[in-house]
């Protein structure tokens, strides 16, 4: 007889506690322990259908059915094979960087390029086990395979580059043809002049062009670098404070005569130095580069290289404005003009720092500054034109009180100087990178 009211015929209590007999169930209570099969066939064990907290393949009443459910899950489940991590993260490292490991010269230049990917010290230490990232780009190098070499080139005191006579001639070429033009406007009158003006101008322009082009102030791939800010700020140098002081006075009633004492004065003497510092400008920037690849070589450490790096460019700075002091005081005697010397150097200060940035690769900076500066400056000179229309007084405010505060050089001093303190702090976090100083191509 088959059913759910099916008798008993050995006569057994029936239950959890039911002594062991013919058709007794198999359970928790049985003396085989747990798992024992309940009838022919059944695997043992907990995944089978008559093991913890089963009879007959259903739950014995008042067991936790999750709980049993799960016990049969985990005597199913196959046990699986753990992921192996990677047993060589340097040799994952280098197929990442293959074509870096491949094209590089040296171990240092491998260390800027995995810097420029955001690896260091720490990153070397804990994931590369290595003290840091110069020991860890030695290895790759090392382990990158190369024809015809038999030994990893070990890292050696980079050559300094060499101050090239083609360029050296074009960074003297701004100042020579601006003191050539500065004579012949005092030797002229009348419409020659104003041709000689015109003239000199143009050949100091393009003679500056070509002096950034080439040598320690160019560009990679030689871009020009924010070329009408540049200009501006330096035809400020040139006539802007003469077109301010004539503004304020209700002016100017006339153009520019090339003289100091013309209805719009031309302050010459700033300009003629900062033409003349060109030359010291690539002569100081070469140096920094000079001696920041013989620190990079002598590192051991990027933290290292920046502490070291950072009073070198601190003393480039240093040393270039002492030079454009020098130059503003002698151009401001040769000529019986005022020297200049607060806006001339801030500057010269803001010019350089662009330059340099730009030279190693960070020129967004650098036109960003230039062209903030420029435009504050246009925009201090037009407020003073816009307060001429009707109901605009209020417009020329601002100016009219930076200059009676601190007279008409405040406007170039405090822009320029704004500037120049932005792209210098950003400087001594840029350029104290080893990634900066990576030699690709050489710029000198």
């Amino acid at each position: 007889m088959s059913g759910l009211g099916e008798l008993n015929l050995s006569g057994a209590p029936d239950g959890p506690g039911a002594p062991d007999g013919p058709g007794a169930p198999d359970g928790p209570g049985t003396p085989e322990g747990l798992g024992a099969p309940s009838r022919p066939g059944a695997p043992d064990g907990l995944g089978s259908p008559a093991g913890l907290g089963f009879r007959d393949g259903r739950p014995w009443p008042g067991t936790d059915h999750r709980r049993t459910a799960d016990a049969r899950a985990a005597g199913n489940r196959t046990p699986s094979t753990p992921r192996r991590a990677s047993a060589d993260p340097v040799k994952t490292l280098m197929d990442r960087h293959r074509a870096l490991c491949e094209r590089a010269v040296d171990p240092l230049e491998i260390a800027a390029g995995l810097e420029a990917r955001g690896i260091t010290d720490r990153t070397a230490a804990a994931r590369f086990r290595h003290r840091d990232v110069f020991s860890l780009a030695e290895e790759m190098y090392a382990r990158t395979p190369r024809d015809g070499d038999t030994q990893p080139a070990r890292p050696t005191a980079q050559a300094a580059p060499r101050a090239r006579a083609a360029w050296v001639v074009l960074a003297l070429l701004p100042g020579a043809l601006c003191a050539a033009t500065v004579a012949g406007l005092r030797l002229t009158h009348g419409q020659p002049r104003l041709i000689t003006a015109v003239a000199g101008v143009l050949a100091v322009i393009l003679a500056t062009r070509a002096a950034v082009r080439r040598g320690p102030l160019a560009t990679p791939g030689r871009r020009p670098l924010a070329g009408l800010s540049t200009w501006w700020l330096a035809g400020y140098a040139l006539l802007g404070e003469g077109l301010l002081r004539t503004a304020l006075a209700g002016g100017p009633d006339g153009l520019p005569t090339g003289t100091a004492h013309g209805p719009w004065p031309v302050t010459t003497a700033p300009f003629l130095a900062l033409t003349l510092a060109c030359a010291p400008a690539a002569w100081t920037a070469h140096l920094f580069t000079a001696g920041a690849r013989r620190t990079l070589t002598a590192s051991r450490g990027l933290d290292d290289f920046a502490t070291a790096v950072r009073p070198l460019l601190l003393g480039t700075l240093a040393l270039f404005l002492a030079v454009l002091a020098a130059l503003l005081t002698a151009a401001g005697a040769a000529l019986g003009e005022p020297a200049a010397h607060p806006q001339a150097l801030t500057l010269g200060a803001l010019l350089l720092l662009a330059r340099l940035l730009a030279a190693h690769g960070f020129a967004h900076a650098s036109t960003l500054a230039l062209t903030a500066t420029a435009m504050a400056q246009a925009t201090a000179l037009a407020l003073l034109f816009a307060a001429r229309l009707p109901g605009g007084d209020a417009l020329a405010a601002p100016t009219e009180a930076l200059v009676t505060a601190w007279g008409p050089a405040a406007v170039p001093t405090v822009t320029c100087g704004v500037g120049a303190v932005t792209l210098l702090v950003h400087a001594t976090r840029r350029l104290t990178k080893a990634s900066a100083h990576a030699r690709t191509e050489p710029a000198c």
